[in-house]
């Protein structure tokens, strides 16, 4: 056979070798532009002996009532209450950022501990850093705290927005719970006892209830005071429909 019958080989080098083509989903980094699996509102408050929080177990996909166990309550060290309303997934990333920010406080071993301030404003420069990059940690969060005695609660949202008040409600419990609160609290923080408390936070849970198609029965309460943060098992609200039977339509 004569070289001129033979196959032609082809050699290609390193440098000229084609890539496979990239896969769309493997394209430009992307941005969350939506929540996807969400919590809804997270209501707090001060009182006589320190603050009280309350958020329900749903975890919603979309409109579907997915996740039905979710913890949107936190203890973040031993003295500060932290709540969360929004993307579950983004409030796991800031879990996991506290566990660490935590973790590293511990193994200095200096006998300092993160107060409630310090979490608020680690939290207030994390969203607001990642605000300005415009790729935002979809949540609001509602921090309570005791430190050396001074009752300490505040708010932090996506934008890196903050306040501090007597009374904070997130989602539709700025609409629907936060009236209640200033009509029943504020004003009077420091003579509502304990037991008041748990029932001013259950009748704002409960209405809550009843008006936003998001939320659940099924809630979590937690309070701070002096001694620590202590998180309830979850409980279901006792509720009454009978005020829908007078609504015209209702059942049809």
């Amino acid at each position: 056979q004569g070289l001129d019958d033979m196959d032609p080989i082809e050699f290609r080098l390193p440098h000229t070798i084609q890539r496979p083509a990239v896969a769309p989903s493997h394209g430009p980094k992307a941005h969350t532009t939506r929540p996807i699996v969400t919590g809804t509102s997270v209501v707090a408050f001060k009182y006589k002996d320190g603050i009280i929080m309350a958020a329900d177990c749903l975890a919603s996909y979309g409109s579907l009532a997915r996740y039905r166990n979710e913890k949107r309550l936190m203890a973040v060290g031993e003295t500060t209450l932290l709540g969360v309303s929004g993307d579950m997934s983004d409030f796991q990333h800031m879990q996991h950022t506290l566990e660490s920010l935590l973790t590293q406080e511990y193994d200095m071993d200096d006998g300092q501990t993160l107060g409630t301030k310090s979490v608020y404003k680690c939290i207030s420069n994390i969203m607001y850093n990642r605000r300005t990059k415009g790729d935002p940690l979809w949540n609001s969060y509602v921090i309570a705290g005791v430190d050396n005695g001074q009752k300490m609660l505040g708010y932090v949202d996506l934008y890196g927005t903050t306040y501090q008040s007597t009374s904070i409600a997130t989602g539709y419990g700025g609409h629907l719970a936060q009236p209640i609160l200033r009509r029943l609290v504020e004003g009077r923080e420091d003579e509502v006892t304990e037991e008041e408390a748990v029932q001013i936070l259950d009748e704002c849970m409960r209405v809550l209830f009843y008006r936003d198609a998001r939320s659940l029965s099924k809630i979590r309460r937690a309070k701070v005071t002096a001694q620590g943060v202590e998180i309830s098992e979850p409980y279901t609200l006792e509720t009454n429909w009978d005020f829908a039977e007078s609504i015209t339509g209702y059942g049809s």
